[in-house]
């Protein structure tokens, strides 16, 4: 048809396989298929455009042509049909040409677009509700160890740090609907807010949704009063809105029987709101008896605020070490002491950028969520604690691998006959594990069980990427942090040499805010380090808690 000329747009897809609906979330490294995956839409959704737009500029162009055929008839109707030519085009127009028109007004000019998405969907990183819910607890969970204020987070400030973007009221809703998902009223409270004070005339948000939300949360909160006072706001908006009127009553007849209790007990018929003592992080049980909860000196260590002690510190010390192998005297190892009971150090610049690219490439297509051994049964499984992808890569696979286990040999004097394979782990969105022994407790008869090598002696840690903000390693009971850093090592010994565990060893991964955090793990087990790191003459263990 030489009157329009539909553009077609076919996009060459690579053949490219993804893991679709692979939990994008738990690791960076998948999230830069993403924006892969959003340049190809929009790639695609600007062909749709002008595909629009050429089959409306056409019939805009025959729309602007008749009309001014019919402005000219207009002037004088019975001279402008007398002439032959005149009555033989308006007949055309009729008849030929309004055809066309009509044809060109049901074409269907954006399907092949349509369909190009729901093709990509098949090949390409999509991500998935999952994605979503898991990406905005992140959030939440950021928020949470650092502290950090709803509305700075929602004008892109990160820990003190502004970013070049920021959230809409739309954005912020999405948040509390999903904290509300999963039955998190405070946080849902903080974000329906902050969507709130975001509305404007811009938002395709609805006022009466947000207050929707509000009112229920405030009220499973405890503060009726307040969730019906939003609930009248709501349905001043919307006077037919069901569940409104439902809640309004209920709330009414709630908030009557609070007051009559109060005028027996005097208060302000506010009701109690009870404590949830079901989180798993418990009081700290150590020589240095921090009257603290777990939780407070995690987040406290996560955001820098704890030190050991001017006395323990002062005990520490930095130096070049060769531990007895002749190699490592001529190129020895430079070692920092971050505490001596428990044993920890950190041995910088002990993995070159060559091996650390070569690990990740290695390690990304074999990536799975990364699991815990649950203690009763010994199986492992995903936990919401435990936000990564890992994989694990033997000595034999590479020489490159087995190079750097000679190096994890040379650092700890011990034995790698029984140690683990490497396992390499990428943090995703708020990546994180919270507090965690390495080692297996007395009633954790189950764990290693496939593995022949006993408990957990020792562990190795790889930093194979600074880290921009958060993502610490840190040890609550000890006050003491490790700070990703390309290249380093962190070391320590999980179990006493009296083989017992030591409980001070209790560490957790803090979520990463911005970057993208590479570790790789060497778990070392204890068979085949009896002459290498002998019991004591006097037992070393602690009593068990």
């Amino acid at each position: 048809m030489k009157h329009l000329k539909i553009l077609s747009i076919f996009i060459i897809i690579t053949t490219t396989t993804w893991n679709v609906g692979c939990e994008m979330f738990t690791a960076v490294t998948d999230m830069e298929g993403v924006l892969e995956t959003e340049s190809v839409l929009i790639n695609n959704l600007e062909g749709y455009i002008k595909a629009q737009e050429e089959k409306l500029e056409f019939l805009r162009k025959k729309m602007q042509e008749y009309q001014r055929e019919h402005d000219t008839a207009a002037n004088d109707v019975s001279e402008y049909l007398l002439n032959p030519i005149n009555a033989y085009l308006l007949t055309k127009r009729l008849t030929t040409d309004w055809r066309e028109v009509e044809r060109v007004m049901t074409l269907d000019v954006g399907s092949q677009f349509v369909q190009n998405v729901s093709d990509y969907r098949n090949i390409m990183k999509f991500p998935t509700d999952e994605d979503l819910a898991g990406a905005a607890s992140a959030l939440i969970r950021l928020q949470d160890t650092y502290g950090m204020k709803t509305e700075e987070i929602a004008r892109g400030k990160l820990n003190g740090v502004q970013f070049s973007i920021e959230m809409s009221s739309e954005d912020c809703f999405e948040i509390g609907r999903q904290s509300y998902i999963n039955s998190d009223f405070r946080h849902t409270i903080l974000w329906m807010n902050e969507a709130l004070n975001r509305l404007n005339n811009d938002s395709n948000l609805n006022k009466a949704d947000v207050l929707e939300y509000l009112a229920f949360s405030t009220f499973r909160e405890g503060k009726v009063r307040d969730a019906l006072e939003m609930t009248n706001e709501l349905l001043e908006l919307a006077p037919d809105h069901r569940r409104a009127k439902g809640n309004k009553f209920y709330y009414e007849k709630e908030l009557m029987k609070l007051n009559q209790k109060s005028e027996l007990r005097g208060d302000d018929g506010t009701e109690d709101v009870p404590v949830d003592d079901s989180v798993e992080f418990h009081y700290i049980n150590n020589p240095y008896n921090y009257d603290i909860p777990e939780r407070k000196m995690y987040e406290l260590a996560c955001r820098g605020e704890l030190r050991p002690s001017e006395s323990v510190i002062k005990e520490l010390t930095c130096r070049y070490v060769d531990n007895g192998v002749p190699f490592l005297k001529i190129a020895p190892l430079k070692l920092e002491q971050i505490s001596l009971d428990p044993y920890i150090v950190i041995y910088h610049q002990v993995m070159y950028d060559s091996e650390i690219e070569l690990i990740k490439q290695m390690a990304k297509p074999r990536f799975r969520r990364a699991t815990v051994q649950n203690h009763k049964t010994g199986e492992l499984e995903t936990a919401h604690y435990r936000i990564s992808k890992s994989a694990w890569l033997k000595d034999s696979e590479h020489k490159v691998i087995a190079t750097v286990v000679q190096r994890v040999k040379d650092m700890t004097g011990l034995s790698m006959d029984t140690a683990e394979e490497l396992q390499v782990v990428n943090y995703g969105i708020g990546g994180h594990y919270e507090p965690h022994y390495d080692f297996a407790r007395k009633e954790e008869t189950n764990a290693f069980k496939n593995h022949e090598g006993g408990n957990r002696i020792a562990t190795v840690i790889f930093y194979m990427s600074d880290v921009t903000l958060g993502g610490a390693t840190v040890f609550p009971a000890l006050r003491t942090s490790l700070w990703p850093e390309k290249g380093a090592a962190g070391f320590w010994y999980n179990l006493r040499r009296s083989g017992q565990g030591d409980y001070k060893t209790r560490h957790a991964a803090c979520p990463v805010i911005v970057g993208s955090k590479w570790v790789s793990n060497k778990w070392i087990h204890e068979r085949g380090q009896e002459f290498l790191r002998p019991c004591a003459l006097e037992p070393d263990h602690e009593m068990e808690f």
